[in-house]
């Protein structure tokens, strides 16, 4: 801070008052130690006007003045959002940011792509420790436990929204996907963001070639081993695969008929939860696909969504995965496609139920600023907008995130004109049972890879069925253990 500067006396170490002057478009005036930027500074205490042409104290005076018209009022609090969105979905979301950044002046929301859930979660862990995560970390629903149990690391989500005076309503979400991110005492511990459900997507133009049905998809297992046998007598290499292999074949599978996956009500009440998956319906669906992969009906093509890819491209005609995929094939697939239910056995008294949920939601990270958070509660406010929900799950096939954004939806006449748009829905807003609420494990992550390892050694026909599902039992309820003890608060 320079020193006040008296109109009698000079300050020390700078010219006196009375012979300093700034010209001002042209016009001179006396100043006294009259600071406006940096450069009307150096006009002002480190030159004597008398000595300098007029025209360099015009320029400098006129470049000063532009200067100050041209600096912000006030600089935007950055919010920094790790996400796991690559491809289209990347895209999405960066035109989510943008379109919010456009809808106001006091924040601005930057997307980083942190690699896979796997990675931007570790990258997440780190960035805690070290004091620097971001204010929003997109997280996939099988580290829900983990969050949840990490206390001291997060903010819920309904603290933020009330804290900063923003209107929140949970009743507003989708039930089915607001209850998965809910704990028992009723708060919204995240924001639940880009949520899926497990469906069949098929090649309509393969199913043509077949002699199958194109607007008739399999909704049976049995029906799919039929369709993948005339796809393959078609000349297909590829008849139908799988992404997410414990989501789809194991988790949902068993929620879609109604049958326990874990105890404690799929470790929704406690973490005291243990694994029952090699049950003789589990067992009987994985020698099922086994049998299937032994006479090149279904092909696995590798772990999370690896698959996808070979769907898209037209190298598999069939494939039970994400709804979300349906944004990457309606942009990049060069054949007409359709979106079935997953597939059930019709045997088995109650199913089909309910799908799981998948996807990911965003948590808020703790150690931020009062200010920051209101920009967090602002943006999670701009993405429940019902216009910006709906838009959201119609370019994405993600759920949509409101009730309100459903009925935009539904009256904009969308599912009408891309028939199967509305199955991811119509599977989740069923009423749901003890056993099909969801899926909320500890270690989680880690399961979901034994689970990988096991089944891949029964695609490869080094393992029974039975064998591979008590062993990933076993091993799972190991990793249960281990996180049971060391969150037994």
């Amino acid at each position: 801070m320079l020193p006040q500067c008296s109109k009698h006396a000079p300050v020390k170490g700078t010219p006196p008052a009375t012979l300093t002057k700034t010209l001002l478009v042209g016009v001179a005036e006396p100043v006294c130690n009259r600071i406006v930027t940096p450069i009307m500074q150096s006009v002002a205490f480190h030159t004597e006007p008398w000595r300098f042409p007029m025209k360099n104290l015009l320029n400098l005076a006129a470049t000063a003045l532009a200067a100050a018209l041209t600096m912000p009022a006030q600089a935007q609090t950055e919010i920094q959002w790790w996400h796991s969105m690559g491809g289209a979905l990347g895209e999405w979301v960066n035109d989510m940011a943008k379109d919010f950044n456009a809808s106001q002046k006091d924040f601005k929301v930057v997307p980083t792509f942190k690699g896979s859930y796997d990675e931007s979660m570790t990258a997440a862990i780190a960035a805690f420790r070290a004091g620097n995560a971001p204010h929003i970390l997109q997280v996939f629903e099988v580290g829900t436990a983990t969050m949840m149990a990490s206390k001291n690391a997060i903010v819920p989500v309904g603290e933020v929204m009330k804290k900063a005076g923003v209107t929140f309503d949970p009743n507003a979400y989708v039930p089915a996907v607001a209850g998965y991110y809910t704990a028992p005492n009723g708060q919204m511990l995240s924001f639940p963001f880009n949520s899926s459900t497990t469906v069949f997507h098929y090649n309509k133009d393969a199913f043509k070639a077949a002699g199958l049905d194109p607007n008739k998809p399999p909704t049976t297992w049995p029906e799919v081993a039929k369709a993948a046998a005339m796809l393959k007598i078609a000349g297909h290499k590829c008849p139908f695969t799988t992404s997410w292999v414990s989501w789809t074949q194991l988790e949902s599978f068993s929620a879609w008929h109604n049958t326990e996956f874990a105890t404690k009500g799929n470790g929704m009440r406690g973490t005291d939860a243990r694994l029952t998956f090699n049950s003789p319906l589990h067992v009987r669906h994985i020698e099922n696909l086994a049998n299937m992969a032994k006479n090149g009906l279904f092909v696995y093509k590798g772990r999370g969504n690896a698959a996808d890819a070979t769907f898209v491209s037209g190298e598999c005609a069939m494939i039970t995965g994400s709804s979300a995929l349906y944004g990457n094939i309606k942009r990049n697939a060069k054949f007409a496609s359709g979106i079935g239910t997953l597939p059930f056995y019709p045997d088995v008294p109650g199913s089909p139920q309910n799908t799981v949920i998948g996807g990911a939601s965003l948590w808020v990270m703790s150690g931020k600023k009062e200010a920051d958070y209101k920009g967090v509660a602002q943006f999670f406010a701009f993405l429940s907008r019902p216009e910006e929900a709906a838009k959201s799950h119609q370019r994405t096939g993600y759920l949509p995130l409101t009730k309100a954004s459903y009925e935009l939806t539904e009256k904009s006449g969308f599912y009408k004109q891309n028939p199967g748009t509305d199955v991811s829905v119509e599977q989740m807003i069923r009423k749901t049972t003890d056993k099909s609420r969801g899926i909320r494990l500890g270690n989680f992550v880690q399961i979901r890879t034994i689970n990988d390892e096991e089944l891949e050694q029964v695609w490869a026909g080094k393992k029974t069925a039975k064998e591979a599902l008590d062993a990933a039992v076993k091993r799972g309820n190991e990793q249960l253990e281990r996180f049971q003890k060391a969150n037994k608060s």
